[in-house]
């Protein structure tokens, strides 16, 4: 997959079949978008193209909404968007400028002008531009003056799905992560680097790496003990995951450790994502360390039979 961060940059493409939208998580419900963008491309021998923006919308319009949290940062979608098989992706950076645009000034200036667009596909309830005036009946009534053919998913196929953002973020918030990867259709992740911790676990035969907390918009999962794969160097180890203030020592801020089972060797510095298949169990306070670690042994126990490992 090509990714192009600037809209001069976009190069000249045969037939390109286009989709638009934040794409935040990219769960079954974009998939379905997704995937039909790559038949479209594949029936006429083009090339299927996502159109995406960052920041997320929100934060520049409602800059005082700190509560949003997001499924991916802009690094994760594009992973995301790489796996699924898309072969173009064009990052807008979205400023409020660029939300005055009107409808017909954004589909002249960058669907037509820039990108030349074959095709069109979106969801049954899509809107864009200015006020979100744009919508698929206006399109459809333009698309000959446009000169692209313009697609709507029936919103039976979407309702079908039933996911949404919302109903993720709400899974992970509370812990239920096998509901949260059913509406995604993989594996809810998060990605930092390995930074110094007080190597407290090495000292009771866990070694954790610590990660440095992701974007303060990155949704992070309740505290507890997780089941989790961990990806680092081209490589995938089964692991346990802590997320919490670490009460049994007094913890006072949030920290996020991974252990990773049967594995030996220096992790700082490094890039991890970790994946997350279940929740063991919530954060708790232990009477001192030996509990703790009699704990740990059953956690890593809990995590091999969840891990199938």
């Amino acid at each position: 997959m090509e990714v192009i961060r600037d809209i001069a940059d976009f190069p000249k493409l045969s037939f390109p079949v286009v989709t638009s939208g934040t794409f935040d998580g990219v769960h079954v419900g974009h998939q379905k978008i997704l995937q039909r963008v790559k038949e479209r491309a594949r029936l006429s021998n083009g090339q299927s193209v996502v159109i995406t923006y960052w920041p997320h919308p929100r934060l520049v319009l409602f800059p005082e909404d700190n509560d949003l949290r997001l499924l991916s940062t802009i690094e994760e979608r594009i992973e995301q968007l790489r796996s699924f098989g898309i072969d173009y992706l064009l990052i807008i950076p979205f400023t409020k400028e660029f939300s005055r645009l009107s409808s017909r000034t954004f589909i002249e200036e960058v669907l037509v002008k820039a990108i030349h667009t074959k095709v069109l596909v979106i969801g049954y309830d899509h809107r864009f531009g200015k006020n979100r005036e744009g919508s698929f009946e206006h399109l459809k009534a333009r698309s000959a003056q446009y000169g692209f053919e313009v697609e709507e998913i029936p919103r039976q196929d979407v309702d079908d799905v039933g996911v949404s953002s919302t109903k993720i973020r709400k899974a992970i918030e509370s812990g239920d992560i096998p509901t949260a990867n059913r509406y995604l259709g993989h594996t809810y992740s998060l990605t930092s680097t390995v930074v110094e911790g007080n190597k407290l676990g090495r000292t009771i035969g866990y070694p954790t790496a610590n990660l440095a907390l992701p974007s303060p918009h990155k949704l992070i999962p309740a505290y507890g003990v997780y089941a989790v794969w961990v990806r680092h160097a081209g490589q995938r180890q089964p692991g346990m995951m802590n997320i919490g203030i670490r009460p049994t020592v007094d913890g006072t801020h949030l920290t996020l450790e991974a252990h990773l089972i049967n594995f030996e060797g220096d992790l700082y510095g490094q890039t991890l994502t970790v994946e997350f298949v279940k929740m063991l169990r919530q954060e708790q306070k232990f009477a001192g360390l030996d509990a703790l670690k009699a704990q740990l042994a059953k956690d890593k126990e809990a995590s091999i039979r969840a891990l199938d490992v």
